[in-house]
């Protein structure tokens, strides 16, 4: 299958994150290139880009997509949380922009051997990187209910995840929980029919949950961005677009931070920490009403950026 992805609020990152034509820029989440494409677009011969995936299907596809651009191009197989070890072993210090679209890629999610989708009957995988040792039916047949329990309602949101775990648990014990199918009929069998009726497909929160897990989507963003603006020149730009709202109060908590300057306690009454903000102008962008009906997975994603100062 070819990887096909259609990139979200690609002009809205783009118009934010490229000021400097010769500049560098890393993509930390390259997928099937379509943001790194259209950066690239905007470079001349004297720039490099950096485009980073975990996911080898994803490199190959960006490395044939980015063959005819005429800015250096250099793609390295790794989590986005090391971008500033790849950088390193690149001899780049400091750069102009860089970029992560945390969502999950229509390619992986339309590709039923990576086991993402509730849609489509598949090994339970969800790993980003397949090299990993970690995948989703370690954590659906080894987790115990308590932590099945933490992980859903943690990273699901998901108000029958007490029933979701206990069917799972039950479950197991007749039969080990192979594929997406499996675990989908087991969270219909969880959540009354009643509260199947309204909403989201009633399996979205628990493999969200899963995914999340699996990948420690949420454990590495704020460290990452705050890694990230640090690398970056002065009035250099980051950009990240998020998928729902847990990764998306991570990074606007995150980018707040950094845009504090005194962090005394409020009854000093003057500063004494000396603490100096290191980004400026954030900004918050939603896909336009004729984006979402293109294409629907836009509708929850957000694009939040800053600049450094």
């Amino acid at each position: 299958m070819a990887f096909v992805h259609k990139s979200v609020l690609l002009d809205e990152s783009v118009d934010w994150l490229v000021t400097n034509p010769s500049g560098i820029y890393v993509d930390c989440t390259m997928g099937g290139a379509g943001h790194s494409k259209a950066i690239a677009q905007r470079l001349n011969e004297d720039a490099i880009l950096i485009g980073i995936d975990q996911d080898e299907d994803a490199l190959q596809a960006a490395s044939t997509r980015l063959d005819d651009v005429i800015c250096k191009v250099q793609f390295f197989k790794s989590n986005f949380k090391d971008f500033a070890a790849v950088l390193d072993s690149a001899g780049i210090t400091k750069i102009d922009g860089i970029f992560f679209d945390l969502g999950v890629s229509s390619y992986q999610l339309d590709t039923p051997d990576r086991g993402f989708s509730y849609m489509h009957d598949g090994p339970l995988d969800m790993r980003m990187d397949r090299t990993q040792k970690l995948d989703a039916a370690d954590v659906v047949n080894k987790y115990s209910e308590e932590k099945l329990c933490e992980i859903i309602a943690a990273y699901g949101e998901e108000r029958w995840c007490k029933r979701i775990a206990e069917f799972i648990v039950k479950e197991r014990t007749l039969k080990r929980i192979e594929t997406t199918f499996d675990l989908v009929s087991i969270i219909k069998k969880a959540i009354p029919k009643g509260a199947r009726l309204d909403g989201p497909h009633p399996a979205k929160r628990t493999f969200q949950a899963i995914r999340i897990e699996v990948n420690n989507e949420l454990g590495i963003l704020a460290t990452t961005v705050k890694d990230a603006v640090a690398r970056l020149n002065s009035g250099g730009r980051i950009g990240v677009i998020t998928f729902h709202s847990l990764e998306d109060r991570i990074i606007k908590k995150t980018l707040n931070e950094l845009a504090k300057g005194c962090i005394c306690p409020k009854q000093l009454p003057i500063c004494v920490c000396g603490h100096l903000p290191t980004v400026k102008k954030q900004i918050s962008i939603a896909p336009t009403t004729q984006e979402i009906e293109e294409n629907p997975r836009a509708r929850s994603a957000r694009l939040r950026g800053a600049i450094k100062i």
